[in-house]
């Protein structure tokens, strides 16, 4: 029989396996019972320590006891009830309505369920602890480990005192380090200055065999003073691959959440990189997960660091290439993906000085978020008027009357609403509504005056967002709110500002000025004897794409002008009017043919154009995007047979003229006033279709 790649893994990381004979002999002697010591086995310790290896052993020692033994993950789990849920019937291979716990109940043998990277469900352990697991047959043992202990909770509780074993894991034992050197292939010389170094932390003793594997001559290093053991173990190792194309791949995979081969051949710029994904695989700090590869948490530090600092340079493009990635992902997909795709660009950003103090998203922690229910109108008007009074939540009340629609809930791991964000659609809002409201007032006052709407352009006023317990400070919850915030930036066809309110608007004023929203007090309201101060952004004037760019440049700036609100390289764009785009894209068209001429066009600095062409483009990029855009918008007519002659009649005209209009209605042999009907119905249907493109409500 074939022996399967996953048999073959398997008896990889058992052959490497060492130590930790306590811990192996706790489960053991548990295995050994006729019924469990314990019903859950909790194991913690400190990134790199060797926690996913020890379950990976509890897992072959389960099975080797005729039980059945299933392990999650839990980074790839969604810290929802649902979400885990789920996973555990994908695990368990169950039809997809079963449920886990009547399946456990039902089979009656005894079983191990087994999830590592437990931190990752924080905003579950109250429903875990007290709803969930309580109800699991007294067939099953659970094994979790994670990074953090188990908090007081699960210890006040007297019934689970005596259910639960915890373990610290710590540092290899010396002869254990040696062991696992030895087995690695090291020869015993080097031993001493390597466990001088490590002090037997097993991810250090991991890159130092990787390195000595990948070049021989590694190990005669003595920086025993040195006390970032995994940085200097990552340099070094970096120095010793087998080639510059492995060590831009290393460095591509240190700076992205997640790493597919697809989004490799992207950044490396390379037809075919699956020889450098394999070898990313092989890794003993590259781990593997649904969606791709990524590097354990300390390697990931050590390695984006150092490119960072190193050269800078290759670090802006290897941003650049993985934003322009996510952000043809992001006019791809929908829902869910799009949302995950939005989490990678915004992961881009994590160790920006500006936006890390203020930002608390990582991957495997969500909150769940979604539409409004009427159940939840209490929470959401005792939230308001505890942070801001009875008067502000009156007003909430009343938009959440007449716009339900436009509020998002973010629900913890029960379900209960613990945050929540209204966004108002100000042009679409009745006048006496949206006068009634001092914000809504104040924001269209100001669009009135200073930035007035086109048609078919949109402008939203972010009115309310919140989190239950911490009102608008830094919080996961506040975290998840702007990502959506973003994300309403990126996928709103038509948005042409926004507004958004802050009680404490001096506290976001570096943030809001790195994400480029201006400060606005003509915009500024007053409820219940309290003001709140306004942000906004002109995405007529900075567009998404870019928007995007300045971000981008901002964030790997080296020097102090980041939060300045300059750019080097982006355009300054012009807002017309729909009457004078329709002027210029006649122009254009008149002087399809002569580019000197058509350089003067107004449109060469319209969003769509730049959108097209690229924030960074010079004049030639952005004159042909310019053309490109008009010539797609005319062929639109050849799809059907009755618009095919309007096309003709602007090629005839404009694309490839033939003379005069009445030379071009003899070449196509029709009736001058013919013609003439023609060529205006397809320079209508390009206007237009330009003009869609423009106030974003087609892409």
């Amino acid at each position: 029989m074939t022996q399967r790649l996953a048999d073959r893994l398997r008896t990889a990381r058992q052959r490497q396996f060492v130590g930790r004979s306590a811990e192996l002999a706790l489960l053991q002697s548990a295995l050994a019972e006729a019924q469990w010591p314990f019903q859950l086995l909790y194991v913690h310790g400190p990134g790199g320590v060797g926690k996913t290896a020890l379950l990976q052993e509890y897992a072959r020692l389960s099975r080797e006891a005729g039980l059945t033994a299933h392990y999650l993950d839990a980074r790839h789990i969604e810290a929802t009830p649902e979400a885990f849920v789920g996973a555990l019937r994908l695990a368990l291979q169950l039809e997809p309505a079963a449920e886990p716990l009547a399946a456990l109940a039902e089979r009656g043998q005894r079983c191990v369920l087994i999830w590592d990277t437990c931190e990752t469900l924080t905003l579950l352990e109250a429903w875990l602890r007290d709803f969930w697991l309580p109800q699991l047959p007294e067939n099953v043992l659970v094994v979790m480990a994670g990074r953090i202990p188990l908090s007081p909770a699960w210890r006040a509780e007297l019934g689970w005192q005596a259910l639960i074993r915890v373990l610290s894991l710590r540092n290899l034992e010396p002869e254990e380090s040696r062991a696992y050197l030895a087995q690695r292939g090291l020869p015993a010389e080097r031993f001493s200055a390597i466990l001088n170094f490590t002090h037997g932390h097993p991810l250090a003793l991991s890159l130092s065999a990787d390195a000595f594997q990948q070049r021989a001559d590694v190990g005669a290093f003595q920086p025993e003073t040195t006390p970032d053991v995994v940085k200097v173990l990552l340099e070094l190792f970096v120095q010793k691959v087998p080639g510059p194309a492995h060590r831009a791949a290393l460095e591509a995979c240190s700076l992205v959440r997640v790493m597919s081969e697809g989004l490799l051949t992207a950044m490396l710029g390379a037809p075919d990189v699956h020889e450098l994904f394999e070898w990313l695989r092989g890794l003993s700090f590259i781990e593997a997960g649904p969606q791709g590869l990524f590097p354990h948490d300390l390697a990931r530090e050590a390695l984006c660091a150092d490119v960072r600092w190193r050269h800078p340079d290759w670090y802006a493009e290897l941003h650049r290439r993985a934003r322009a990635y996510y952000v043809a992902r992001l006019q791809r997909t929908l829902g869910p993906a799009q949302q995950q795709t939005l989490f990678d660009l915004i992961y881009l950003h994590r160790d920006n000085a500006v936006v890390r103090p203020v930002f608390e998203w990582h991957e495997g922690s969500h909150l769940l978020i979604e539409p409004f229910h009427e159940g939840d109108r209490p929470a959401l008007l005792a939230m308001t008027s505890q942070h801001e009074g009875s008067d502000s939540a009156q007003w909430a009340a009343f938009w959440l009357a007449r716009q339900a629609d436009r509020t998002l809930v973010v629900r913890d791991g029960a379900g209960k609403p613990v945050g929540f964000l209204l966004a108002l659609p100000l042009q679409s809002l009745s006048a006496a509504d949206r006068e009634s409201d001092p914000a809504t007032r104040a924001g269209w006052s100001y669009l009135q005056q200073h930035a007035p709407l086109r048609p078919g352009e949109i402008a939203t006023h972010f009115r309310f967002w919140m989190a239950g317990n911490t009102y608008q400070a830094v919080s996961p919850i506040q975290s998840l709110l702007f990502v959506n915030v973003v994300r309403h930036y990126l996928t709103t066809p038509g948005l042409a500002f926004h507004f958004f309110s802050c009680a404490q608007p001096e506290f976001w004023a570096a943030v809001f000025t790195y994400a480029n929203l201006r400060r606005l007090p003509q915009a500024d309201f007053e409820v219940g004897g309290r003001t709140y101060g306004v942000y906004g952004h002109d995405w007529r004037v900075t567009p998404p794409s870019t928007w995007l760019s300045l971000l981008a440049e901002r964030e790997v700036a080296q020097s102090a002008t980041i939060g300045t609100g300059e750019t080097r390289t982006t355009p300054i764009l012009i807002v017309l009017s729909q009457s004078d785009f329709a002027a210029a894209v006649r122009h254009a068209l008149q002087h399809f043919t002569q580019p000197d001429l058509l350089c003067r066009n107004p449109l060469l600095r319209s969003r769509l154009v730049v959108d097209r062409a690229g924030a960074d483009s010079d004049e030639a990029a952005r004159l042909a995007a310019l053309l490109e855009l008009i010539n797609e918008a005319a062929s639109k007519l050849l799809a059907a047979p009755k618009e095919a002659r309007f096309y003709r009649a602007l090629a005839a005209t404009y694309f490839k003229p033939v003379g005069s209009q009445e030379q071009a209605a003899e070449a196509l042999d029709l009736p001058f006033s013919t013609y003439r009907r023609h060529l205006k119905a397809g320079l209508t249907h390009v206007t237009e279709v330009l003009w869609r493109h423009e106030i974003g409500g087609e892409h």
